[in-house]
């Protein structure tokens, strides 16, 4: 089980784990071994994620999450496979860490009577100003 917060565990056999050839660091390895790791997680399908904190992680993941609804992260960082199965993995973590935090509900607030008195204050000045700014007819 993997302990995301005192409420949520993941169990490791919802993760699916591929191994793919990385680009970047790692020499002549690079076209030798499949290095980089693609985690899956269905985030859709998971009875150990709670229904809203599913609804977040998916808003979260953004182009990571396919249409199926499965998370898709990819870890090629490093230059071994245990360190980007690390890495995938923490990735996940901190993913779902964020999702389970509720947002904070709005409170609609009203403008003070002093800043509307000022605002308005502020219109006629600027309003005065445009005034004085236009042409007076002549009367030759």
């Amino acid at each position: 089980m993997i302990r995301i917060s005192p409420k949520i565990a993941i169990d490791e056999r919802e993760l699916e784990e591929s191994f793919v050839r990385a680009s970047g660091p790692g020499g002549q390895n690079v076209n030798k071994l499949s290095t980089a790791v693609q985690l899956r997680f269905d985030v859709r399908h998971s009875p150990s994620l709670p229904p809203d904190v599913a609804a977040r992680l998916e808003h979260l993941a953004g182009a990571r999450l396919t249409n199926e609804g499965v998370l898709v992260i990819t870890a090629q960082r490093h230059r071994t496979q245990a360190r980007n199965r690390e890495d995938a993995l923490e990735r996940l973590v901190d993913l779902i860490r964020r999702a389970a935090v509720a947002p904070v509900p709005r409170r609609p607030t009203k403008p003070t009577k002093a800043s509307r008195v000022r605002r308005i204050e502020t219109k006629k000045h600027r309003g005065g100003i445009k005034q004085l700014r236009r042409t007076k007819p002549s009367f030759d």
